[in-house]
């Protein structure tokens, strides 16, 4: 396998690294506000990305962005995840990077001028309702409770869901709730678009932890006789779970691109800094035990590269590579965890102050091994599939 990016996204990705390093990277001290970035700052760089042509790179032309496949996103992916808000800054940042991807994937011409067209343009923010407060749907999605019932015309969902991020100022939700009791959530949900303003739709609390400050934070939502029109169904009713797993495949690999850019960039930080450092009588890059954990990140992200890069090429040939996106999350999650707790240790006292971005990255990146399928999860997928095949292995 020989994976040979063509000139003009080789080139787009030189780009937007450059975009990320001149422009992005020093806005970094200013991500103290809740949200963030405050929002006047957010969309003078999204202004700023448009104008030096790197905004969207996975929107649709259409929808004022660049176009790119699956497999073209990696590189390009990886270069904006160099900083945890270049991704924000390009629009290609979770939730909204999933949701738009799947509005375009499914929403009728309605739906996409309403929802999937501002939230191209940057205008206004979305959350992905699923995850819910025990004894409901976490990594489990067959023990969904949230319920939507059909009157007349209308929807009445009743429900709670928590983990949502992006929902605080959001202006639609997507909403996973189950429509027919009586059969298996697999194709008993559906997935509703709710405004909102909608009064049945009421967010609960933000939910603090060890993630930094992201715009709508991480929300538990209440939707309580929450009426919503018919047309307010994404995609068909009773394929919400076939149709969130269209979302969280490709979003799974987008997570692992841009990981693998903090990854890398973490791995920067660490290898300049052991060349500069002194102690015992040489550069510390000079002592075998930094070596060795140099090696050991560049083995690893390298490998870690390769299964994005192998995934998305399945992706877009058609395949549902449910394995080998499982194999990607499971791996990278763990791995960029490993480089960045790696570069920490090298750089001592100062990976962890806030004169490096390593601590942010520590503690943003400790989340990746639980959201899009925890690692548990993703090992016991694999493992069912092992089973499955081991007469052909």
């Amino acid at each position: 396998m020989i994976y040979a990016d063509p000139e003009p996204v080789v080139e787009l990705a030189r780009r937007v690294r450059a975009f990320i390093d001149e422009q992005v990277i020093p806005a970094e001290a200013e991500a103290t506000h809740p949200d963030g970035l405050p929002a006047p700052r957010l969309q003078a760089l999204r202004a700023a990305a448009k104008g030096a042509g790197v905004y969207g790179p996975q929107l649709p032309v259409a929808y004022g962005g660049l176009g790119l496949n699956i497999a073209e996103m990696v590189p390009v992916f990886e270069a904006a995840g160099r900083s945890l808000l270049g991704p924000l800054v390009l629009n290609c940042a979770a939730p909204d990077e999933g949701n738009m991807h799947l509005l375009h994937l499914l929403g009728t011409p309605a739906q996409k001028e309403r929802y999937l067209a501002p939230l191209a343009a940057g205008t206004v923010r979305s959350a992905f309702c699923m995850t819910e407060p025990a004894p409901g749907a976490g990594s489990d999605p067959m023990m969904i409770q949230t319920r939507a019932e059909r009157r007349g015309d209308d929807w009445v969902i009743n429900g709670r869901k928590w983990w949502s991020t992006g929902a605080d100022g959001a202006a639609v939700y997507l909403v996973m709730a189950r429509t027919d009791p009586d059969v298996s959530p697999r194709t008993g949900c559906t997935i509703f678009l709710v405004d909102a303003d909608n009064p049945g739709a009421h967010m609960v609390r933000r939910v603090g932890g060890l993630q930094l400050h992201t715009p709508g934070g991480h929300c538990e939502m209440a939707f309580t006789d929450c009426v919503v029109p018919h047309s307010a169904v994404l995609g068909q009713v009773g394929m919400g779970y076939g149709h969130a797993q269209a979302r969280l495949g490709p979003a799974r690999l987008t997570h692992c691109m841009r990981w693998t850019g903090v990854a890398q960039r973490a791995l920067a930080v660490a290898a300049a800094y052991v060349q500069e450092r002194e102690a015992f009588g040489q550069k510390l890059a000079a002592h075998q035990a930094m070596q060795w954990l140099l090696a050991d990140s560049a083995t690893e992200l390298h490998a870690g590269q390769l299964m994005v890069r192998h995934a998305a090429g399945l992706l877009l040939q058609g395949h549902r590579a449910q394995q080998e996106t499982s194999m990607a999350k499971l791996y990278v999650a763990e791995m960029v965890n490993r480089v960045i707790d790696r570069a920490v240790q090298m750089c001592g006292g100062l990976g962890v102050s806030d004169l490096t971005p390593l601590a942010d990255f520590y503690r943003e990146a400790r989340a990746f091994r639980i959201y899009d399928g925890a690692s548990e999860v993703h090992r016991m997928v694999i493992a069912r599939r092992v089973l499955k095949e081991a007469g052909r292995l």
